[in-house]
């Protein structure tokens, strides 16, 4: 298993409730694997500026071909909002019929990513 660090957003971790999302994606071809696994990193490389964020921690199971994150927002519009990011809209098309998608989202009563 490989997983990032935890990848800061703009938003301050603080005391209050937050939103939690996470995404678990299965390739149906090992061959898919690589570019899948590079196109989560990039989205990645968004958190620092998006509105709303907390922070994410990526992660990947290269032998079951599973890649995935758990992110932390301030508000469901939030999380929403970056569902309807350009760079995802765009990943989300190009592997939708490449794979698995499963996701669950919930409220948390206090921040997560608490060290």
């Amino acid at each position: 298993m490989i997983r990032s660090r935890w990848i800061p957003g703009p938003e301050p971790r603080g005391d209050g409730p937050v939103v939690v999302s996470r995404t678990d994606f299965r390739v149906h071809r090992i061959v898919d694997l690589p570019r899948a696994c590079l196109a989560g990193w990039r989205l990645g490389g968004l958190w620092p500026e998006l509105a709303g964020a907390i922070g994410v921690w990526l992660w990947a199971d290269l032998p079951r071909r599973r890649i995935g994150s758990v992110s932390v927002w301030r508000a469901e519009s939030d999380l929403r909002a970056f569902v309807r990011h350009p760079l995802h809209v765009e990943i989300m098309r190009a592997y939708r019929d490449r794979g698995t998608l499963t996701s669950a989202t919930w409220d948390s009563p206090a921040a997560a990513g608490r060290r």
